[in-house]
């Protein structure tokens, strides 16, 4: 009994309140009312495409809209070609055609959020990386209409990790409050990365762990994530995000 009180004591400090805090915070906070009022522009974190012959990749998060914007955010991928004069954007959304291509800018506010680099890769390095991009994005699972779920997922996270741990080169895993990310496609109970430098273990993306170089030490409850960032010492805090390095 006493550890069952405990249990409940941790899971309260550790998840139940920073969730209530970024809640609290999001209250107090102006929000467009409606999608249509949202701020969708590019934020001008990017250079123009053209200004560069170099080849590219970056991961994208912001948070998002509506009650969810207060613990959860959503992610994308953009990539270049080398020598290329634009950008290639994907989304999955849960609407029409769940993978988009260049729905938006590259860049852009997510209901007037503004979005967070979480990853860059540039140069010949990224060059080799597209076409692999390109394959996952092919290869995933839950690519038709229909095939999304706010939570647990799949969702516009769960396929943005889907690409991150099919090519792990690119180095990066999504922020604690990527809502989804922990979902592992066809009922997976346990996945290693390619590289094998990252394990993953979830009961359909509710309760897990993930242990490795990139994603450090990580618990992962109801779909919110905490934890210890190894590689950029930080700490990892559901719905608010990481603090450290």
């Amino acid at each position: 009994m006493k550890f069952v009180k405990r249990l409940l004591i941790v899971i309260f400090i550790v998840y139940l309140l920073p969730t209530f805090a970024s809640a609290g915070l999001w209250a107090v906070q102006d929000h467009p009312s409606r999608w249509s009022d949202a701020r969708w522009t590019s934020a001008g974190l990017l250079p123009k495409a053209s200004e560069s012959e170099d080849a590219a990749v970056y991961i994208f998060s912001a948070m998002t809209g509506g009650l969810k914007g207060a613990v959860a955010s959503h992610a994308w991928i953009v990539t270049k070609e080398k020598g290329a004069a634009t950008y290639t954007r994907y989304d999955k959304v849960g609407w029409g055609s769940p993978i988009r291509r260049n729905h938006r800018e590259p860049d852009a506010y997510w209901y007037s959020n503004p979005p967070q680099l979480v990853a860059a890769v540039t140069g010949s390095k990224a060059e080799l990386l597209i076409p692999k991009i390109e394959g996952a994005i092919a290869a995933y699972p839950y690519a038709e209409p229909g095939g999304y779920t706010i939570w647990p997922g799949p969702n516009s996270n769960t396929f943005v990790a889907f690409v991150l741990r099919t090519v792990p080169e690119i180095g990066a895993v999504l922020p604690p409050h990527a809502v989804g990310r922990d979902y592992l496609p066809n009922g997976q109970f346990i996945h290693v990365d390619d590289d094998w430098r990252d394990l993953h273990i979830t009961l359909r993306g509710l309760l897990g762990v993930s242990l490795g170089q990139r994603s450090g030490i990580e618990v992962h409850f109801l779909g919110l994530v905490a934890g210890l960032d190894l590689a950029r010492p930080g700490i990892k805090i559901p719905a608010l995000g990481r603090i450290g390095v």
